[in-house]
């Protein structure tokens, strides 16, 4: 976080937290909220200032509930996620995997599929869903553990994820351009919430809906 932004919590610990005034898209796109409605699924209105983005990206995290904010000087600013916390993107022509502030992946601990076809990972800063406008190109340059490419041997539920079998296996694939190892990729079974660890639409835990 920024400096200035640690020493403000210092100086006033005990300001409200926010909620309902800030979410992210699916593609990435942070929205504010003027009439304080996110939580109640208001479209808000969307953030073009590159000063305010690049503010809020360096000053994004989340607690130990998984709930993600913004670190708005002493105050935390709880954020809406429409699909994930973080939104990745390729960065380059080689297929450099980037979060939606701006930062390259390096490692994904695993992957998985919903229903549709939406591709969710495990990166080093947090949970993560590919944006749609990457994803037949990810899928693209995914390969099996054997070097084989993935669309080539394709199971049935990676072509049609809305039909899933109890019995479907994880496969094990590999991502070039951020790495050699290897990771698990699997049909997504429950929310991308339950299954990654965050939580969607925080509340204050008071609340009894942390």
């Amino acid at each position: 976080m920024d400096s200035d932004v640690l020493a403000a919590m210092a100086r006033w610990p005990d300001v409200p937290d926010a909620y309902g005034w800030l979410s992210l898209d699916a593609r990435g796109r942070w929205r504010l909220h003027p009439a304080g409605d996110a939580l109640a699924g208001g479209p808000g209105v969307s953030i073009s200032s590159t000063g305010i983005l690049a503010f809020i990206g360096r000053n994004y995290a989340h607690d130990e509930q998984g709930r993600w904010f913004f670190q708005n000087g002493p105050q935390r600013v709880f954020v809406r996620l429409d699909a994930a916390p973080l939104i990745l993107r390729q960065s380059d022509a080689a297929g450099t995997l980037s979060t939606h502030a701006g930062h390259d992946v390096s490692r994904v601990d695993r992957w998985a599929l919903d229903a549709e076809g939406r591709l969710y990972a495990a990166t080093e800063y947090g949970p993560a869903m590919v944006e749609d406008r990457y994803l037949s190109d990810v899928l693209e340059r995914m390969k099996l553990a054997s070097g084989q490419p993935l669309l080539d041997a394709a199971p049935g539920w990676l072509a049609d994820p809305g039909q899933v079998s109890k019995a479907a296996a994880a496969l094990s694939v590999v991502y070039p351009p951020v790495g050699a190892a290897p990771a698990p990729l699997a049909p997504l079974r429950g929310t991308a919430a339950q299954v990654f660890g965050f939580v969607a639409r925080p509340e204050a835990l008071s609340s009894g809906n942390a």
